[in-house]
């Protein structure tokens, strides 16, 4: 069983790893420096859609305390 996920983990460091090493010398940089890039970017990615899905969870809030459910037009 152990064997299997070293397998896989050197399969997906052999394939994975390439994308960035090429990518870093079409560019000139150190592959150091695209493997950061790549995941500061996962995770700002990540807490933007957190902000965002905050945001919202706010905002409809905010509106069901605003807009009170009236049952008819005499309750005003």
């Amino acid at each position: 069983m152990l064997q299997l996920v070293y397998n896989i983990r050197y399969f997906f460091e052999k394939r994975g790893f390439y994308v960035s090493s090429r990518l870093a010398d079409r560019l000139g940089m150190r592959v150091k420096n695209v493997r950061l890039f790549f995941i500061y970017l996962s995770f700002a990615t990540l807490g933007v859609g957190f902000a965002i899905y905050v945001t919202l969870a706010f905002w409809l809030r905010l509106k069901d305390l605003v807009y009170a459910k009236r049952t008819s037009v005499f309750d005003l």
